[in-house]
């Protein structure tokens, strides 16, 4: 396999994870897996939550696609679509974990617009601790603060935002 279309199916399956992700932080962890997400949504005490346990539950594939694609003889695209959900989990990590949440000491200060706007969309879905009236699910992209906040009031107002509800 070419190491260009290698690199194009790498790139692919992190914009793939993006879609992914909002796709299964919207209907699963605001869902039904919310048992383990509300952890998210709440103070932290100590390192973990229950909700680290949905990096183990990710990590999976990319373990599974990883190894067939090195060691078990499978197509060798897998290894880079599995190597795409890891570089995806650890951009997660870095902006999610480490920027946001500041579970990892920094100074950074987000100073471009585009993570300034990432990281108040962040805090925007955070403004809601129960499973229902939350926006931006997205990790890596999110629409504009004021669309974000619009769409809170509008929550609020059908009766979606139940705070401390579920």
């Amino acid at each position: 396999m070419s190491p260009w279309f290698g690199l194009a199916l790498f790139l692919a399956t992190i914009a793939a994870m993006e879609v992914f992700a909002w796709a299964m932080h919207r209907w699963v962890m605001h869902g039904p897996g919310w048992f383990l997400h509300e952890s998210h949504h709440r103070a932290r005490t100590g390192w973990f939550e229950w909700n680290d346990l949905y990096a183990v539950i990710f990590a999976i594939p990319s373990i599974v696609l990883l190894y067939g694609g090195v060691q078990a003889g499978w197509w060798p695209g897998f290894t880079w679509i599995g190597a795409g959900i890891a570089g995806y989990g650890a951009i997660y990590f870095g902006f999610h974990d480490v920027i946001v949440h500041q579970r990892v000491a920094h100074r950074y200060v987000p100073r471009s617009t585009y993570m300034k706007r990432i990281v108040q969309a962040h805090r925007l879905h955070h403004a809601v601790e129960s499973k229902h009236g939350a926006v931006s699910f997205g990790f890596l992209w999110a629409p504009p603060a004021e669309e974000l906040k619009r769409q809170l009031k509008v929550n609020a107002g059908l009766g979606r935002f139940r705070a401390n509800a579920d």
